[in-house]
């Protein structure tokens, strides 16, 4: 199990509110439900992106290889949780991510990622585009590690 970087890593902090559907029956919001979070955070992170680039997604984007999650403390609803959210590392064709959930600055969980950029045509990864990377230093506290290109 890990411990949770600070909130103050995080340049980005997405909010979000538990709702009735997110418990199970222990009473606690479900540990599924944290991978919808890092999700809801990692979309928002990138909406701009998505906006501005009609071909999103449809030509080429990111898509989601690998996630992980370490689980800190039981969160119960109805909660307040902040997804601080952010790019740890650039490769050449894909991106580690890092979440920190946190509920009254105390750390609940931890998610981690990996994004590969994705040409969705041609079923294949492409390098992460310069204005892509140029996204990511522009809006990172802690800028993140950078394989060479």
């Amino acid at each position: 199990m890990s411990t949770a970087p600070p909130v103050d890593d995080f340049a980005f902090v997405y909010r979000l509110a538990t709702r009735w559907s997110d418990l199970d029956l222990l009473g606690h919001v479900n540990n599924s439900r944290f991978f919808s979070f890092d999700e809801s955070a990692r979309l928002e992170y990138f909406a701009a992106l998505m906006r501005d680039d009609a071909t999103f997604w449809k030509k080429s984007g990111f898509i989601l290889a690998r996630i992980e999650c370490d689980f800190l403390a039981q969160l119960h609803h109805p909660a307040q949780l902040d997804v601080g959210f952010r790019i740890a590392r650039i490769g050449r064709s894909s991106m580690n991510t890092l979440a920190g959930m946190f509920v009254d600055g105390r750390a609940v969980a931890v998610s981690r990622g990996v994004l590969v950029w994705f040409d969705y045509e041609q079923q294949k990864p492409l390098p992460v585009p310069d204005a892509v990377r140029a996204m990511i230093r522009a809006r990172e506290r802690l800028a993140p590690d950078e394989a060479a290109t």
